[in-house]
């Protein structure tokens, strides 16, 4: 079913999300089957557990194409349970980002371009990658989500903060 996305405000979206205990449970696999619809029906390029209000350490991202992001390589639809991410060197690039918790609005946010994951699939299958780019920054900012952080308490200067219609941003990441 598809969920009522929180947005920015909502002090659920401000928690440390907890650990996945279970792989493999009916629930889980309902949780993560509404997050995928959910995140489709709103052409999101990623969703957090927290996001749909469910405080598990839950993420997924990806896609093939994306009318919102048509600059935006493809990355691969992954779910991403309990995640470690490393960051490979201090590299860091700013790039616009947008949020489905904060409809409208884009800012311009440092990330590490290139980065380390590890986690566990649904079903708790192993995944371990390192990635760059576009990739490297939806993966940061679904997995901020699991520790209560929104993009804009990354960004260094709130003059990059506004509606997309006003900023005419182009392609960002959400």
């Amino acid at each position: 079913m598809i969920r009522e996305v929180l947005r920015m405000g909502d002090e659920r979206l401000l928690r440390v999300a907890r650990p996945v205990e279970a792989f493999g449970t009916p629930e889980l696999l309902a949780l993560v089957e509404d997050m995928r619809k959910t995140m489709a029906h709103l052409d999101g390029a990623g969703l957090a557990a927290p996001q749909i209000g469910v405080d598990l350490r839950v993420a997924m991202f990806g896609f093939e194409s994306n009318p919102r992001y048509p600059q935006a390589e493809a990355v691969p639809f992954t779910v991403l349970v309990n995640p470690v991410l490393e960051a490979l060197g201090t590299e860091q690039e700013d790039g616009w980002e947008g949020c489905l918790s904060l409809p409208g609005l884009r800012g311009v946010v440092p990330r590490f371009t290139r980065l380390r994951y590890a986690g566990f699939d649904e079903r708790g299958e192993r995944i371990e990658r390192e990635v760059a780019g576009f990739h490297a920054r939806v993966v940061q900012h679904e997995c901020d989500h699991l520790d209560g952080i929104l993009y804009p308490m990354r960004m260094r200067d709130m003059r990059s903060f506004g509606f997309a219609d006003v900023l005419k941003t182009g392609s960002v990441a959400e």
